[in-house]
Formats: C-alpha cells, structure tokens, sequence
C-alpha cells in the first residue's frame, strides 16, 4: 500500500528565504513521504534583489507557481497594497496547489499575506523563527503570523519561551534552532578578490585586506528619517579608508530613502574604496562574511550568523532591538562618530569566540521530521499555561 505524501507548500518572498532555507529544502526534496512545492514571488521575482529561479535550478528545485505581486515605491502605502495583492494571489496558487502545509519564514509583509490566505483556506501553516523580538513593524507582523500558524520552529530558547506565552500548543512548538546558523556551520566557500570585483558597481576593493562588510535596511516605523541614518553610515565608513562591500537596501517602506543616499554620495565623494553590491548567492555571501574584518548595519545576518562566525558587527538604530545577541556586537545610535570610533574599536579586537546561541546540530532534517510526522489540524485554540 502506497502512503499518501505530505504536500508541504514553501513560499519564498525574499532571496534570503531560499538561502537561509536550502538545507531544509533539500532535505524535504529527497524524502519520499513528502511533496515540495515552492512558490516563489514578491522581491523573490525581481532580478535586481537576486536571480532566485536561477539558483533552484541549480539545486535541482523547480517552482511550483510565481507570483508577480510587489508594488514598488519604498513607502508603507506600497508596502500596505502588496501585501493585499499577495492575500489575492496566494489564494489561487493555495487553491490549485491544494498544500497540506504551508511553509513561512520570519516577518515579511509578503509572507503575512500568505499567513491569511492559507489560515482562511483551512490550510495548516508552519511557521520558522517566531517568538523573536525587534525593533519595528516587522515584530507586530512576526507575531501575527505565529498566532496564524499552526506549528512553530523558533530559534532560540527565549522565542520558544514568547511562543508559549502566546497562547500556542507545547506540542506544536519545535526549538531545534536556527537553519540560517546551520548554513554557516556547513558552508565551506572562500571569496577571491577576482570573483568580488566582478559583480556590483564601484571601485576594486581587497579583500585580502582588513574590510568591511555593511548591510543596513530601513526601518519601516523610521520612514522620513531613514535618509539621515544611511548619510551617518556612509560618512564614517567613508571615515575608515578600509575595503568595503556594501549591499543595497531590501524593499521595505523607507527603501527610496537609503538608495538616494548612497547614490547622492557615490556621486559628490571620492569612495575610492567602496564597491556597492545587490546579492551574492547563499555560499559566497557567507564566504564574505566570514571574511570581514567587521559587519557594519542593522541586519539580522549581524545578529545570528555572525555570532556564530565571531565576526565583530556594529549594529546600528532599532532594527534588531529585542533581539538576544553575543559579546561579538556593539549597539550604537545613527552618528558618524559613534558610528566611526565603534567600527575602530571592532576591528581592532578581531574575530570574537563562537557563540551557539542559535546552533543546535541537525537542525534542517529535524525540522523536516516535525512536518511530516505532526498531525495537521485547522482549528486553533488558546492554550492557558496551567493554574497553580
């Protein structure tokens, strides 16, 4: 007798969904009691953000749907509009799909419209790194999705401990760590200067030298502001003279902002050591970082990768706020100065012991395990913490 597979449904609105999500992917796409479709839109859709159907052809994935569903404009009306066009869209690619899972990762505005639409669908949906805490929109979106989710893979043992308190069932809530952590343990690519100075715009960096590695996003809650953060960055790492590879902001309300500034200074200062990246695939992107003399910005890479690279990061404003972070990281507001003196300061001190923090070994195929073997259910219920 032939079991039924499990149609386990991943939706991918940013490429960072797919790097952070290959292991798990692979593992899904060999087991046999298991049929993966990946949907594949938003940013994900954009080749300026990264060619994402390039690199699942490359692992053998092929999508299942795309989904053109972004209003562009860098303002939280864009941001608002998207994701009412992805409730819309989602709902027919759920429709013909019929997944009897839906799986999410993490707080995007895109992939909360997928939440809707597979919680309105009686779908069961999953959910990966619930319960964090940060410093904007995303923290509200991050929780709404979980109390839409049915069962939850946290990162961290503090998540978990959130995602309790939320009223979820002990037993559908899965701490098995964080699969972008995972990723770094088995990543074994090294950068060349050659293969650095091919991509991106911008002037030939060394990274056979000290650099710096900088990742800064807009805050959502921060727009009209997000202008002044970005011109504070780029003038004390302007400051450093050190290499430097800078990536281009993501999509989010605010986006606009960033953007103009770094061109604004690309086109009235001398960067003569700065070279401006959009994506690198998942390898190289972790080879990069695992390189660089410090990380530079408010990105969730500084926060959880890094720790466990014991790359020093300078993490910079409220993006990450609320988030459990190592030794290997010094907070600073939006100033040039302060900025300038803690990137000195970072250097200077060199990589930082590993942190586990995040690691827990196995962490893809055990998360693989809990989607199969789970029982699907549909209503949800408050679960109350036992009364003393």
């Amino acid at each position: 007798m032939t079991t039924k597979k499990r149609k386990i449904c991943y939706i991918i609105t940013s490429p960072i969904h797919f790097s952070r999500g290959i292991l798990l992917l692979s593992e899904l796409s060999r087991r046999e009691d298991v049929e993966l479709q990946i949907v594949v839109g938003a940013s994900a859709m954009l080749d300026k953000y990264g060619d994402v159907i390039k690199l699942m052809q490359e692992h053998q994935l092929v999508p299942a749907a795309q989904i053109t569903m972004t209003i562009e404009g860098g303002n939280p009306v864009a941001m608002a509009k998207t994701a009412g066009l992805g409730i819309i869209e989602f709902s027919t690619a759920f429709q013909n799909l019929k997944p009897d899972i839906v799986l999410l990762r993490a707080d995007r505005f895109e992939v909360l419209a997928a939440a809707i639409a597979a919680a309105y669908m009686n779908i069961t949906v999953a959910h990966i790194e619930g319960g964090d805490v940060t410093g904007s929109i995303d923290e509200s979106v991050r929780h709404a999705i979980t109390k839409l989710s049915h069962i939850h893979f946290p990162t961290n043992s503090k998540a978990h401990e959130r995602i309790l308190q939320m009223g979820e069932r002990p037993d559908t809530v899965y701490n098995f760590g964080s699969l972008d952590v995972e990723f770094v343990e088995k990543s074994t690519f090294d950068l060349t200067n050659t293969y650095v100075n091919s991509i991106g715009v911008g002037d030939v960096v060394d990274i056979q030298k000290p650099f710096l590695l900088v990742m800064q996003h807009p805050v959502t809650s921060e727009v009209g502001k997000n202008r002044a953060h970005i011109d504070a960055t780029l003038h004390a790492v302007q400051r450093t003279g050190l290499p430097t590879v800078w990536f281009w902001p993501n999509v989010d309300a605010g986006t606009d902002e960033v953007s103009r500034g770094i061109r604004s200074f690309r086109e009235h200062h001398h960067s003569t050591h700065m070279r401006f990246i959009k994506y690198l695939p998942p390898n190289e992107f972790m080879g990069l970082m695992k390189a660089a003399a410090c990380l530079v910005g408010n990105s969730s890479a500084g926060i959880k990768e890094a720790s466990f690279l014991g790359t020093p990061v300078v993490n910079i404003g409220s993006r990450q706020n609320g988030r459990p972070r190592g030794p290997h990281i010094r907070d600073v507001v939006h100033d040039a100065d302060a900025i300038y003196c803690a990137i000195n300061v970072q250097v200077q001190h060199g990589k930082y012991e590993q942190n586990s923090f995040y690691y827990q070994p196995d962490t893809s195929s055990r998360m693989a395990e809990a989607l199969v073997s789970t029982p699907l259910y549909v209503q949800k219920q408050f679960n109350d913490p036992p009364t003393s």
